[in-house]
């Protein structure tokens, strides 16, 4: 059995199929991942995100510490709160993780996944040896040198306020405030949460970040309220559908931002020498990051082989879409394959068509395609 969050008791409670997710027993779906799914788009879903690594960063150095450690440029955080979407490389470009990063007062704020949390904790520990007094505090309880863990809840879905009123009704206000990417923290009796409104599933959401000593009440109050759980399955396809990488499939340390559709988090507009800058100047891209629907019967997954007049792709994500009642997918493809073009897919020794389309196909409830 892989490691638990502090939800698994409420997870078993509410009849969860579980799963070692990244070495985590996670939940899966609680009956219907189809149903969850649909709810998220049409309701708000709660799901259980506490693998996920929260990681803090503090020092005088902190500042120049992750202009060098992160693709994109955190100058862009302008006011407290604020938060961004990075990819952390290696000297080659190579992604080592993806992440979101807050300015939290005088500090930051990591977000890293949960299977490459350790790793990327040796890796920024390595690069802050050459800046001065860099403190490195991982907020999740099994790593080495944790404080004061915290837990993480998100709550996602159309409906996402209505029921974040009926718990916290004190500052609902100022909690619907809070603007896409942005973030703020408040003294609750539950202690200091921090509402950050991202997520990964294409609709309204918020992310909690709570003291481990109040999760499970906070849980209990939401489903108490009427929310509903969902587990990773849904979360999954509410992700491809809403065009979302999943580190491990669509990107590895084998893969730079260029080549997995992430070009739009590099900043390589001024001389700043962050880790990879260099092999990302010198790269030449050589595929193209899209979308595909599939026109005939099957269902895309990944690693299927994608045949074009340019040369051969590979899917990397891919899902029966129950918003869009057809088979989606993210493929790697040569470069000159366009947009709206029709290509094969290799499904059990069978080639079907699929229409090439951009990697978004659900937003806000809203059919892209």
């Amino acid at each position: 059995m892989g490691a638990v969050t502090i939800f698994h008791d409420q997870h078993i409670q509410l009849n969860a199929k579980m799963i070692n997710f990244g070495g985590w027993e996670m939940p899966i779906h609680y009956g219907s991942q189809i149903s969850e799914h649909l709810h998220t788009r049409g309701a708000a879903s709660l799901f259980d995100v506490s693998h996920m690594a929260v990681v803090d960063i503090k020092g005088a150095d902190c500042y120049v510490f992750l202009q060098k450690l992160l693709a994109n440029n955190i100058d862009k955080l302008q006011g407290d709160g604020q938060a961004l979407y990075s990819c952390m490389l290696n000297q080659l470009g190579g992604i080592l993780d993806d992440l979101i990063v807050y300015k939290v007062d005088d500090f930051y704020r990591l977000v890293i996944n949960a299977s490459t949390a350790e790793a990327d904790l040796e890796w920024m520990r390595s690069v802050a040896k050459d800046f001065l007094g860099i403190e490195i505090i991982p907020r999740r309880s099994n790593l080495q040198g944790m404080q004061s863990p915290l837990v993480l809840l998100a709550l996602q879905g159309p409906l996402c306020l209505h029921f974040l009123k009926q718990v916290f009704p004190l500052i609902s206000e100022e909690i619907s405030e809070i603007p896409y990417f942005g973030s703020k923290r408040f003294e609750t009796n539950f202690g200091e949460i921090m509402f950050s409104r991202t997520g990964y599933t294409g609709e309204d959401g918020f992310e909690l970040f709570l003291p481990i000593a109040s999760g499970c009440q906070i849980w209990d109050l939401f489903i108490q309220q009427g929310v509903l759980p969902a587990g990773l399955g849904a979360r999954d396809t509410l992700r491809i559908e809403a065009g979302y990488n999943l580190y491990g499939q669509d990107m590895s340390v084998g893969v730079n931002p260029f080549d997995c559709g992430l070009a739009w988090t590099v900043d390589l507009s001024n001389e700043r020498n962050f880790l990879g800058s260099s092999a990302l100047r010198a790269y030449t891209k050589k595929f193209a990051f899209v979308g595909l629907v599939l026109l005939g019967k099957g269902i895309l997954r990944a690693h299927q082989i994608i045949k074009t007049e340019f040369g051969d792709g590979e899917i990397t994500s891919g899902t029966f879409s129950p918003s869009l009642q057809k088979s989606i997918a993210f493929a790697r493809v040569p470069l000159l394959v366009p947009i709206a073009s029709q290509v094969e897919v290799v499904i059990r020794d069978q080639t079907i068509p699929a229409k090439v389309v951009k990697t978004s196909f659900v937003r806000r409830g809203k059919n892209l395609i």
